[in-house]
């Protein structure tokens, strides 16, 4: 099976871009399943009910949020009607919707998808991602319940987001990191054959701080003060995520590459 994970959509540059490129990628590729991070994609905090049907509608098969879930307050009605929109596992115990369910892909096949906060240099004090994840991985278990597993671990610290990826090896397909919003050089395979890439980067345009109109940020860097709210900086858009070969008999992966298409940074070519 061959999955695709794109990350942090940010603004109307990076979820623009991704909605274009969406279905001819999925038919280019082979994509058998779809996974998109969009917390960032309405104006740079959460996500709308139209964009969250625009990118479905463009072939995601699952939609995901992170600590600006419900930034938008339509998410906390829409994420109880859509099913393929998840919110992080562990974010309250009594948010609306779901943080983990099983999808089908193509040829009938099921792929459980899951995303957690992580907790270090996090705004707010999230409940534990490992204990939140553990009853989720029991209950559908890779290779028996379901032919690919996607974990998200949607963290600041790079050390948590490591952690999660070995304590999820040989039980996920992928585990990917989100937040930060750059792409990591460390897609590998994991001694028990999960795929694991630390951040995916972001879909959005990288001249800019972490997706933002630089103007702003310098500014509060620099001086320490505020005179606006952050913008989503509009230039073209570099498609940023991880791409999963599996075995389609043990669900682990084959082969992780980190993907890159467009925009400012150097493009990375897709094999067969």
């Amino acid at each position: 099976m061959r999955l695709l994970f794109l990350g942090d959509l940010v603004g109307r540059a990076g979820r623009s871009a991704v909605i274009d490129a969406l279905p001819a990628l999925r038919k280019d590729w082979r994509l058998d399943f779809v996974v998109v991070n969009a917390e960032n994609a309405a104006s740079g905090f959460g996500l709308t009910s139209s964009i969250a049907d625009e990118l479905l509608a463009a072939g995601a098969d699952v939609v995901t949020l992170g600590d600006h879930a419900f930034d938008q307050r339509e998410m906390l009605t829409h994420v109880e009607r859509e099913p393929r929109l998840l919110r992080p596992l562990n974010i309250a115990r009594e948010a609306p919707g779901r943080g983990a369910g099983v999808f089908e892909a193509t040829r009938g096949r099921k792929v459980l998808v899951a995303c957690a906060l992580g907790r270090i240099f996090m705004n707010k004090p999230y409940d534990d991602p490992f204990s939140a994840l553990e009853p989720v991985l029991r209950q559908a278990p890779l290779g028996g319940a379901v032919d690919a597993a996607v974990v998200e671990i949607h963290a600041e610290a790079t050390s948590e987001k490591m952690a999660v990826g070995h304590w999820c090896d040989g039980r996920a397909s992928l585990v990917v990191g989100t937040h930060t919003h750059v792409p990591t050089a460390d897609a590998m395979i994991l001694s028990r054959g999960t795929a694991y890439q630390t951040d995916a980067g972001m879909c959005g345009d990288y001249d800019s701080v972490i997706g933002m109109d630089k103007v702003e940020p310098l500014r509060r860097f620099i001086t320490g003060m505020s005179t606006t709210r952050f913008e989503p900086a509009l230039g073209e858009a570099t498609i940023c995520g991880t791409l999963v070969d599996t075995d389609d008999r043990t669900g682990l992966a084959r082969k992780v590459q980190p993907i890159r298409i467009g925009g400012h940074l150097a493009r990375t070519d897709i094999g067969a």
